[in-house]
């Protein structure tokens, strides 16, 4: 593989997303080795800290929307939180990620930015800090990249304006070009911008998949967190009107999305989820093979575990910290990688465009 990254057409994608056998196995590995050629076997981990259930938006697929009325709602208190943070320090993890619901206000703001300043503070700096909360004004996006956090994810989902309106609410509380307009104010304010979509969706199709990974390319989105739609028992698409893929063929498209991604931009930081996970117990391994780099152990409290619970079989909603840990740990090293400790592990496509810039 020469250095230059290479182009592929719509229909190159849709092809390479539609293998089989021995193509879907060359595709796997081809994601691996230019993964092996950019950035190497470290993974690097983001501590999640899913700190607080409560959420403003009603999205047909998440089992923490706001129709939900049989969860628990719960939200860490600042000390619950920094525990957390130590917890990650002490650990040597690089990062730390918190991800909530989605929620706006000044006192919501404040809170969070006090929370980053402290963080900040208690580990010499040397805590990388992610965001993933959702849509927010330019004020707070600013407010909160000044306080120390350098990453945010806000994940799309669909690229699709029709899709997306097929599995939001349609109303002033989920508009496609808003969520648009917050991940260009996101790159704008110089964050590691990250997105994403989820794989398998119902009235989803493979053109619409491809134009994600297009509309992720011409972006040049720095990190991508994906991964496969899985139901939950309160949402309205746990029983959807139209017919789904098998779990094990969405699982096997994030494989090839997360291969066809990497291959693409093979210097962008990509996400092994959780969600794997729950299909397969090797679910995030089988991701770092095709080109997944980073990993996301679950350091919330394990008493609010089960209520952030964004899908069924959720994995790891009884563990505690250290067992997350040690269990990911164990994983890492059976498929010959390693684990980039104390090391923020940034996005190297993002380095490269600051001094592509500088220039």
């Amino acid at each position: 593989m020469n250095n230059k990254n290479p182009i592929f057409f719509k229909e190159q994608i849709i092809k390479l997303l539609s293998s089989k056998g021995d193509d879907f196995n060359g595709l796997l590995n081809a994601g691996f080795n230019a993964k092996l050629l950019s950035i190497g076997n470290t993974v690097h981990f983001r501590g999640l800290i899913e700190f607080s259930n409560i959420c403003s938006k009603n999205c047909f697929y998440c089992g923490i929307r706001s129709g939900n009325k049989k969860l628990t709602r719960y939200e860490l208190n600042e000390q619950e939180i920094i525990d957390a943070a130590i917890f990650a320090y002490n650990n040597r993890f690089g990062s730390i990620a918190f991800q909530g619901g989605e929620r706006t206000g000044k006192e919501y703001a404040k809170k969070i930015e006090k929370i980053i300043k402290r963080i900040k503070q208690l580990s010499n700096n040397n805590l990388g800090i992610t965001l993933s909360l959702g849509e927010q004004s330019s004020e707070t996006y600013k407010r909160w990249y000044e306080s120390g956090a350098h990453r945010y994810l806000l994940r799309i989902e669909t690229s699709n304006k029709e899709l997306f309106s097929k599995i939001h609410p349609n109303d002033k509380n989920h508009i496609f070009e808003k969520r648009l307009e917050c991940l260009y104010k996101i790159k704008e304010l110089g964050y590691q911008t990250g997105t994403g979509v989820m794989i398998g969706l119902p009235y989803q199709t493979l053109d619409n998949l491809a134009d994600d990974i297009l509309f992720m390319t011409n972006f040049k989105v720095d990190m991508v967190g994906m991964g496969p739609f899985i139901e939950h028992a309160d949402t309205p698409f746990y029983q959807p009107e139209t017919d789904i893929l098998p779990l094990k063929e969405r699982f096997d498209l994030t494989l090839k999305m997360t291969a066809i991604m990497r291959i693409l931009m093979p210097d962008i930081n990509l996400v092994a989820s959780t969600a794997m996970q729950a299909i397969d117990p090797l679910g995030r391994e089988k991701a770092l093979l095709s080109g997944a780099n980073i990993m996301m152990p679950n350091i919330t409290p394990s008493k609010y575990r089960d209520n952030y619970k964004l899908y069924e079989n959720k994995p790891g909603r009884f563990e505690n910290p250290d067992d997350s840990l040690s269990l990911l740990s164990n994983s890492i090293t059976k498929v010959n990688h390693k684990i980039g400790w104390e090391e923020w592990g940034d996005s190297k496509h993002y380095k490269k465009n600051i001094c592509e810039n500088l220039v």
